[in-house]
């Protein structure tokens, strides 16, 4: 199977449909469709927890991006139902480096090996397209809010972390300050906040002049948040958000929550290094560097290693 113009390329993006799993894939799919030659086609294939997978009807694709765990048995199983498929996965496949032709791995994680290209962080959705499109669907309620703004995005318990009360009372604490020294605050919650401080943090923050508290409840307007931001504050444990926050351009502050980093450390320190996040000193600075776009960057090695493969498989020079 070659890369072909006229019949184009079908991508499927695999994973068991969380989104902060599932747009790691896609957010590589995303950055791939304007470097492939012809019609792109990106379809969505979700495995559910019992195992059950509904497959595209009448797709075949040529490139199958798949992430987290739940994919992972799935790829062995359609390698031999779709030999001229190249398969590339995100993350860390474990002991199943082979089933993969290439993957994608945080440089964090320190994998190595002929199939593996690393990336700081995880791919992402974010461009500078994409924000613009996104906050223009919030144009009135961002307006409603004075500038200057500071975009918090609040994660939540995982391994090495916990948001717990300590952590909460933190928080709370600092935004407060941060709301007091005149800036408005564009606030979201994920899936992995804890109910208790999910609840604890509408009550304190909702319903307040200058604050636009989101836990879920309405349109999404987590990239409108990131777009509008003069100032973006990420709670530590979440690689997906930090990343996200650092390929917008906008001055990064890191929230601390409680536990150890560990080897996401070293995640910090490469942010750090691109100049995208600072430590917070209780006064917010006004700061430029390049957005990070390891996401594209990934995207071009990606394509290169498929046409090199789609090359050799037909006898062609590569």
């Amino acid at each position: 199977m070659s890369v072909d113009a006229n019949t184009g390329t079908t991508i499927w993006v695999v994973s068991d449909g969380r989104r902060g799993i599932e747009n790691q894939a896609l957010g590589l799919a995303e950055a791939l469709e304007p470097r492939l030659d012809g019609p792109v086609q990106i379809e969505r294939v979700v495995v559910r927890k019992d195992g059950f997978v509904t497959l595209p009807a009448n797709s075949t694709p040529d490139i199958w991006i798949g992430c987290g765990r739940a994919a992972i048995p799935l790829a062995s199983r359609q390698r031999r139902i779709f030999p001229d498929c190249f398969f590339v996965y995100v993350q860390d496949p474990r002991s199943r480096h082979s089933d993969f032709d290439l993957i994608i791995a945080p440089r964090h994680d320190r994998l190595a090996g002929a199939n593996i290209i690393t990336m700081i962080g995880s791919p992402n959705r974010v461009t500078g397209a994409k924000l613009s499109q996104e906050q223009a669907g919030f144009t009135r309620q961002i307006e409603a809010l004075p500038s200057p703004r500071a975009t918090v995005l609040i994660g939540g318990d995982s391994k090495r972390f916990k948001l717990d009360t300590p952590a909460a009372d933190y928080l709370e604490a600092r935004l407060d300050a941060l709301h007091a020294q005149g800036l408005s605050l564009m606030i979201t919650v994920s899936r992995r906040t804890p109910d208790l401080v999910r609840d604890r943090f509408r009550r304190h923050f909702a319903n307040r002049d200058r604050i636009w508290y989101f836990d879920g409840e309405g349109p999404n307007p987590y990239f409108a948040f990131l777009a509008a931001a003069d100032w973006i504050f990420v709670t530590e444990e979440s690689t997906n958000m930090l990343v996200e926050a650092c390929a917008t351009g906008a001055p990064v502050y890191v929230l601390p929550l409680s536990g150890t980093p560990g080897k996401f450390a070293r995640l910090h320190a490469d942010l750090e290094a691109h100049g995208a996040v600072r430590p917070y000193l209780g006064a917010c600075e006004s700061w430029q560097y390049e957005p990070l776009q390891e996401t594209q960057r990934v995207a071009e090695q990606l394509l290169a290693r498929y046409r090199r493969e789609q090359s050799s498989s037909t006898g062609e020079a590569a």
